[in-house]
């Protein structure tokens, strides 16, 4: 038996805190803002809570229950549903894996704003300070060849802090990290979003949120938006939830804890969400630029846009600014446990490897392969990374999942599990969800997803597309090939 295998959380509040922590990411601080603004503002709201109770929640339920009820890694579980079925997971935490390399390159750049942001080091011009001396970034595959030493360095450094934290035992690394950073991050943001209230200008931007176009509710392209915002945010299909669930104490509430996860999530990202436009608003009134043109997604707007702001903020920017950072680096680093956990785990088990070695070896490979990103053209392949791995691969991995737990496996089984100790109850309706709705969605998302990466694609993508989608169909056989090396593995 794995070391792994015997543990579980040792409180409700550890699990809670861990859940919440692999939920809030970086997409909950830089990708909400832009996807409200620009899908009908306040009217956003709508699809949104339908999509976080059609498909949040409905999913995470699925995945809380496999795990409690099987108490196996992701690779175990599919293989005692169907030794055919074995490659799909491994299919989906290679995904995962692969996810984590280039996320721990973004929570480095964000290690090396921390510093900046005490002297606003970055200067008059954060674009091209960002770009030229950060990054170091070129269009040309040469950059391939050129090692950025303060980007390599900070990967490397957020690889040993998530190598000191899964290498431990559940509780003392991800349980008790989880405890404290979480709430930690929840104080910074109240901190931030109370100071932004405060500033000139700030209703400019917060009213975004609470002027809806109704009109955006008629379009299609919004609602996908809404499910895409909860597939990622509330880190849909990656084995997460599934494989936390699976350390949970016999008479947990699994229907309670989800609504609670999903909603601390949503409010997290709602709230989170005043704080930065407010902020912006400021940047409006001060500097003129029009508020469209400050609302932006991703390494732009914690970057570039966010340092603007902290240039006309005053004497009070540099306590905001590092606190900024610092909330961005507490949800990278929870978040990035989690995308290691049931890579891990499922390692453990099969090949009976004690939990130190595993997280050992799982971090070495990540960071060598993390080195890319570290590179002049890192940033490049960053891209097509993100765009391949998410709007292809995972979505794909999400409709299989909806496809094996509503379709293949005895779907009852899953109702009796969640509803033997929960306070609210899930039934039939639940079930249609699963079996017909969700499918639908995600298939939706997933031709969106392939639309939207053909119409970027060169010859550089292609080429890094095709590599990805070699390693992710041969390994995953390797690994479901290989025999295992404990026992029980076997007994389904």
């Amino acid at each position: 038996m794995t070391e792994t295998k015997d543990l579980e959380w040792n409180s409700n509040f550890a699990f809670m805190m861990a859940m919440i922590g692999s939920a809030v990411g970086l997409g909950n601080i830089w990708r909400f803002p832009n996807i409200l603004y620009s899908n009908g503002g306040g009217s956003f709201m709508i699809p949104y809570i339908v999509s976080l109770f059609l498909l949040g929640i409905s999913f995470v339920l699925v995945e809380y229950a496999v795990g409690y009820k099987f108490k196996r890694s992701l690779a175990r579980i599919l293989f005692s549903m169907s030794k055919k079925l074995e490659p799909v997971a491994w299919f989906i935490l290679f995904i995962v894996f692969l996810i984590a390399t280039y996320y721990v390159c973004v929570v480095g750049w964000d290690l090396i704003y921390i510093f900046l942001s005490f002297t606003k080091a970055w200067g008059a011009n954060p674009d091209v300070f960002f770009t030229q001396n950060v990054l170091q970034a070129t269009d040309s595959m040469s950059g391939l060849f050129t090692i950025v030493p303060t980007v390599l360095a900070s990967v490397i450094a957020i690889w040993f802090i998530s190598w000191f934290i899964i290498k431990r035992d559940l509780n003392d690394g991800i349980g008790n990290v989880s405890k404290v950073l979480i709430p930690l991050l929840f104080v910074i943001v109240i901190i931030i979003v109370a100071f932004s209230l405060t500033l000139p200008g700030a209703s400019v931007g917060y009213t975004q949120i609470f002027t809806p176009d109704w009109s955006a509710l008629t379009n299609l392209d919004v609602w996908l938006a809404a499910f895409g915002q909860i597939v990622f945010s509330l880190s849909l299909g990656m084995a997460i939830a599934m494989t936390y669930a699976s350390y949970l104490p016999e008479g947990s509430k699994l229907v309670d804890n989800a609504i609670i996860v999903a909603f601390s999530n949503s409010g997290f990202e709602v709230f989170n969400s005043i704080g930065t436009f407010s902020i912006l608003g400021f940047m409006t009134v001060t500097s003129g630029i029009p508020f469209n043109e400050l609302v932006t997604s991703g390494t732009g707007l914690a970057f570039v846009v966010f340092p603007q702001v902290f240039n006309t903020m005053g004497p009070a920017a540099y306590v905001i600014a590092p606190l900024f950072f610092i909330c961005i680096l507490f949800a990278g680093i929870t978040s990035l446990i989690a995308l290691l956990e049931g890579f891990c785990y499922s390692i453990s088990e099969k090949f009976l490897i004690e939990r130190k070695k595993t997280a050992t070896a799982v971090c070495i490979i990540g960071c060598l392969v993390s080195t890319i990103f570290a590179t002049g053209a890192g940033s490049t392949i960053l891209g097509v990374f993100d765009a391949y791995l998410n709007n292809f691969a995972l979505l794909f991995a999400i409709l299989l999942e909806c496809i094996i737990f509503g379709w293949i496996y005895k779907f009852d089984d899953l109702i009796e599990v969640l509803n033997e100790h929960s306070t609210i109850k899930v039934g039939k309706t639940w079930k249609a969800v699963i079996k017909y709705i969700l499918p639908i969605c995600i298939a939706g998302l997933w031709i969106q997803g392939i639309l939207s990466t053909i119409a970027t694609i060169d010859s550089l993508s292609s080429t890094i597309m095709i590599i990805l989608t070699i390693i992710l169909i041969v390994c995953p056989i390797i690994f479901a090939k290989l025999p295992a090396l404990n026992p029980d593995y076997y007994n389904v």
